[in-house]
C-alpha cells in the first residue's frame, strides 16, 4: 500500500508568484496588496516583495492616490528568462487572459460565442421580454 506525503501539494506550478501577481495587476491596476495576496496565495509581505521585483526591473510602476496605488504595466518590456526572448509582458497577459475571458463568457449569458459582451442585449427589460414572447409561444401551441 502506498502512503501519500503529509503535504500532497504539487512541487511545481505553471506560473510563477511574479506572473500571477502581474496578471492579477493587468486585471485591475487599482487593486490593493491585501487583495492581491488573497488571489493569489500569498502573503501581503511576498506580494510587496514581487512588486518591489517587477518595479526594480521595469516591468511596473505605480503612483499613489492618497491612501492608495495605482499600478501601471510597462508591456513592451521583454521577458526576462533568455529562452523567452521575444515574447512581451503584453504577449504574456494576454495568454494569461484568454483563459479568463473563455470563463467570463461562459458564466456570462449577456456574451456572445467570440466571447464579446453585447450590453443592449442583456439587460432586465430584455430578459422580461423574452420570457414574454416564450409564454406566448407556449399558449399558442396549445
Amino acid at each position: 500500500m502506498v502512503s501519500e506525503p503529509a503535504d500532497s501539494r504539487p512541487t511545481w506550478t505553471f506560473l510563477t508568484n511574479h506572473a500571477r501577481v502581474l496578471a492579477t495587476i493587468a486585471r485591475d491596476p487599482g487593486v490593493r496588496v491585501r487583495d492581491i495576496a488573497a488571489r493569489c496565495l500569498l502573503t501581503e509581505r511576498a506580494v510587496q516583495k514581487i512588486i518591489a521585483d517587477l518595479e526594480g526591473a521595469g516591468y511596473l510602476s505605480h503612483t499613489r492616490s492618497g491612501r492608495s496605488n495605482r499600478y501601471e504595466i510597462a508591456p513592451g518590456t521583454p521577458l526576462r528568462h533568455p529562452a523567452d526572448s521575444g515574447p512581451t509582458v503584453a504577449d504574456l497577459l494576454a495568454v494569461l487572459a484568454l483563459e479568463s475571458d473563455t470563463d467570463d463568457a461562459a458564466a456570462d449569458p449577456g456574451t456572445d460565442d467570440a466571447g464579446t459582451h453585447d450590453a443592449g442585449t442583456h439587460d432586465a427589460e430584455a430578459d422580461t421580454d423574452d420570457v414574454d414572447a416564450d409564454a406566448e409561444a407556449r399558449a399558442d401551441t396549445r
